[in-house]
């Protein structure tokens, strides 16, 4: 039902499996977008799914905030695809959490423990490579992020501090930037033809430009930050390797 349910499906499910895609599956901001080709697409609109007499729908937001309700009455049961908060963490909402609950909803547990055990592999391999550099996150829409969210806690899987120090989300602090500068920039997104810096864009400040034309910039793709999956290992490791190379 949405590009975040996509990726789960494409990687755990058999292709048989799989009656239709969001339209979104093959964006450029779709990590498995590769996967998605010759599979055939469906609008989130509950006519267009209903038609095709679904065995199960697997949804994050699509469909809007009344579409489980309205299929479950409907007698097509859904299969909810939790929000990831925690990289590291074994909890429900952590990314091996919600690896295992779409999986064994999927009816393919070892499918999901293989890809679980993958992923704990890979950020072991990571978390040995601790560094002592600081990182900014920016967007092209001029905004960074501190405790409290998955891009905080990509940067400390990569072995980095946060350069911005309150939590949540807030616009760029040009303040902050014009008497301190990171170590690194996490530039997200950039990528996109869709999410770009507007005119009035703290991106496009000279301060944040000149953080992000800077030896230390690391281009991190959309499709690794999207929905929180198993792939944003993607950007860490790349923040990781950066590091190193920067010593």
């Amino acid at each position: 039902m949405d590009f975040c349910s996509d990726q789960y499906v494409l990687k755990l499910a058999d292709r048989e499996q799989i009656l239709a895609l969001s339209p979104d599956a093959k964006r450029d901001f779709s990590y498995m977008r590769k996967e998605a080709t010759g599979l055939p697409m469906v609008r989130p609109l509950a006519e267009d799914v209903l038609i095709l007499k679904p065995d199960l729908v697997v949804r994050s937001y699509g469909g809007g905030i009344n579409a489980t309700r309205f299929f479950e009455r409907a007698g097509v049961p859904v299969l909810q695809v939790e929000w990831a908060m925690s990289i590291l963490g074994t909890d429900a909402n952590s990314v091996t959490g919600v690896i295992a609950a779409v999986a064994n909803g999927l009816g393919q547990p070892l499918r999901g423990e293989q890809l679980i055990s993958e992923y704990r592999s890979r950020l072991g391999q990571i978390r040995t490579q601790a560094s002592d550099k600081s990182a900014l996150y920016i967007t092209p829409t001029g905004v960074t992020t501190g405790g409290g969210t998955m891009e905080h806690r990509m940067l400390e899987a990569a072995g980095l501090s946060n350069f911005f120090s309150l939590s949540g989300w807030h616009a760029l602090p040009l303040e902050q930037l014009a008497y301190e500068r990171p170590d690194m920039v996490a530039a997200a997104f950039f990528d996109s033809r869709t999410n770009h810096a507007q005119n009035w864009s703290a991106a496009r400040h000279p301060l944040a430009r000149r953080e992000l034309t800077s030896a230390g910039v690391v281009q991190l793709e959309g499709a690794w930050m999207s929905c929180g999956g198993w792939f944003i290992l993607e950007a860490v490791e790349k923040l990781a390797r950066q590091a190193l190379i920067d010593g």
